[in-house]
This record gives structure tokens, C-alpha cells and sequence, in this order.
């Protein structure tokens, strides 16, 4: 790697500071508007909305790659052309197509960082935040429930659990268990519960309901034995959201879903999505060269960055559709993630070479 391609990547990553830098900000005012809306005077506090939009910045930066991908190519490789370097480059034997490959080398190590970021870092912090929340609104008697309730079955019995407590005690717990005939045998419903081991949970303050012969009974216990349905697998991740897991938690939940029979394409879909966001990254920087070779003048760089930001923003837009029409329609999981960005990549790859052999 000769001088050129370490000053063309410093300054593509000096593009991607300026982008995060802009649109951080931007993205985490709006995340915390959200939060204060369900803010509660006997619960989830302002203060703990703030802690919680912090905490989730590492996914906010994740979030936004491809956003500050394409921005910061633009910022990056526009300044260079803006101050005539790249001419001096181009001069010297400098292909466009060999500038577009030195923004992708920075491009490839502005991925690495973030999936790094992703499994260590934004994937536990986010799950606290959530776990926070929820700590917070069950603390409010008039709060509706918690945004991340469990719901899980085995054979004919569910089971939900309304949220953990700060001990990672599982709080409101309903059970249902059906005949094979679908009729409901008995209904529980605990306030709370205590892990023994071995899927043994003891359950307090119960109402337990049972149906036979057309009758029902109702009977109320202080306490009693259950045989959970729930394997190895921490509940404390079974009530996070599936984009707040890392590889490792997707991959266990996938296990699990599986063995318990249940749909596990959304969390498919998430962890091929792991792969997909990098894929996608690469494609919006690889984006930004045409950007900078199309007129280095005119038009000016706030007009440029509005091009890209609508692009970036159509890109994301539909991308999640596919996603969602993926989730729909049960398509193949890896085929739904994986085959946009990839294409969006090779249109890419194509549209720096056209503008390798046009100049």
C-alpha cells in the first residue's frame, strides 16, 4: 500500500467521522422524542429514557452504516476532489477504479470495527437498556405491559411472562394447557416466580383454574412447583427483540425455537442479516464514486450529500420491505437478506468500472 491509498483511506475515514458525527445526533434526538412518550410519573422516568437512548448509540451507529458509508465516501473522496488532489492522484496513474477499491479497503475495515461493535458491545448494552425499561414500567400499575412479553410453547401448554423483574425474576406469568382436543384443561396465573433448577420454577401468589365435565374450579395457592417448558436458554434473552441480538444469542434462539416447535424465520432472517449489513456497507461506499467523478464543480457538496442522504434513504427503505415481505411470505431467509445487498453491490462494482473506462 503506497502513500496514495493510506491518504485516500485517512480520508475517507475522516468522511466517515464527519457522517456519524452528523447524523448520530440527528437519529438518538429522535430515539430519545420517542422514549419520553412513554414516560410515566409512577414509572419509566425522563432520566432513565436519556440513560437508555445512550446506551443505545453502539446500535445507532450499526444502524446507520450504510448511511455513513455512503456520506462519508461522499465527504471523504469529495474534498479530495473538491482541493484537486484526486486530479493530482488520477496524474500520477491513478485509476478511478483502483480509488474506488482503496475507499472499499477503508470500507472493509469500517465493517470489521462495526461487527465487532455489534457482538460485543452495542448487542449487551441494548438489551440492558431494554431490560431497564421494562424494570421501570412494571414498576407502574396503570402501564399498559411491557413492550417485549415472552410468549412460548411446548406441545398443548403456553406460556407468557409479562416482563423480569431487576433480579431477572419472571413477573405476571399466565399457563395454559390444552386437551388434544383443544379444549382448555387448566389456566394459571402467577405473580411472580423463582427458578429452582433442573425446570423446576416455584411459583407465587397463584390462581390456578381447571375445566372438567363441564364445571370450573378455582383455587388459590400461596405457592407451587411448575415444570417449566423453557430449556437452557436465559429468559433474559428470550425477551429481547430479535435486532438486539448478537450471533451468538440468534444462533441459541434459533436452537431453541426449533426445539420447542415454534416460527423461527424472523430470527433466520435477523442473524442472515448480520451478514447482509456488511454486504450493504461496502455497496453504498463503493456508491460514492460516482458521486465524486460525475462533476467535480458542480453541483456543489450540500447538494451532493442531499442526493446521497435520499439515496441511502431509499436504499434502507427497501431493503426493510424486502425483509418484511420475506417474513410474509416465508421466502428463504438467506435469499431475502443477503440478495439485495449483493446486488446492490455488483450495480456498484459496475458503475465504478464504467466510470474507470468513461475517464
Amino acid at each position: 500500500m503506497n502513500i496514495f491509498s493510506r491518504y485516500l483511506i485517512k480520508n475517507v475515514f475522516l468522511g466517515f467521522a464527519a457522517a456519524a458525527a452528523l447524523l448520530i445526533p440527528l437519529f438518538s434526538t429522535f430515539d430519545f422524542i420517542n422514549e419520553l412518550d412513554d414516560v410515566s410519573s409512577g414509572g419509566y422516568h425522563w432520566t432513565q429514557a436519556l440513560m437508555v437512548v445512550l446506551m443505545k448509540l453502539p446500535r445507532c451507529l450499526i444502524d446507520l452504516g450504510p448511511f455513513i458509508a455512503l456520506l462519508g465516501g461522499i465527504i471523504g473522496l469529495g474534498q479530495l476532489s473538491k482541493s484537486l488532489e484526486l486530479t493530482a492522484m488520477r496524474v500520477s496513474g491513478m485509476s478511478v477504479f483502483r480509488i474506488g477499491m482503496n475507499a472499499l479497503c477503508a470500507g472493509i475495515i469500517f465493517t470489521v470495527a462495526l461487527c465487532a461493535l455489534d457482538e460485543w458491545v452495542a448487542s449487551p448494552l441494548q438489551q440492558r437498556a431494554l431490560q431497564l425499561k421494562d424494570i421501570a414500567e412494571a414498576r407502574d400499575d396503570n402501564a399498559s405491559g411491557s413492550a417485549n412479553t415472552l410468549w412460548a410453547r411446548k406441545n398443548n401448554e403456553f406460556v407468557t411472562i409479562k416482563t423480569l423483574d431487576e433480579y431477572n425474576r419472571p413477573v405476571g406469568i399466565e399457563i395454559f394447557k390444552y386437551h388434544k382436543d383443544l379444549t382448555l384443561d387448566y389456566y394459571i396465573y402467577a405473580k411472580t416466580a423463582t427458578i429452582i433448577g433442573n425446570g423446576i420454577w416455584t411459583l407465587y401468589d397463584v390462581n390456578q383454574k381447571k375445566w372438567a365435565d363441564g364445571k370450573e374450579t378455582s383455587t388459590l395457592h400461596d405457592s407451587m412447583p411448575w415444570q417449566s417448558i423453557f430449556n437452557h436458554t436465559s429468559l433474559k434473552e428470550l425477551m429481547m427483540p430479535s435486532d438486539s441480538f448478537s450471533i451468538r444469542q440468534l444462533n441459541n434462539y434459533i436452537d431453541y425455537l426449533q426445539t420447542t416447535n415454534q416460527p423461527d424465520l424472523e430470527f433466520r432472517i435477523a442473524l442472515w442479516q448480520k451478514l447482509g449489513q456488511p454486504v450493504l456497507i461496502l455497496a453504498m461506499i463503493l456508491l460514492s464514486v460516482p458521486f465524486t467523478f460525475s462533476n467535480p464543480r458542480a453541483p456543489g457538496m450540500g447538494s451532493r450529500l442531499a442526493t446521497g442522504a435520499i439515496i441511502g434513504l431509499l436504499t434502507y427503505v427497501s431493503y426493510q420491505i424486502i425483509v418484511n415481505l420475506g417474513l410474509l411470505f416465508s421466502f428463504s431467509a438467506p435469499l431475502t437478506a443477503l440478495l439485495p445487498p449483493i446486488l446492490l453491490l455488483a450495480l456498484a462494482l459496475i458503475l465504478v468500472n464504467r466510470f474507470d473506462k468513461k475517464h
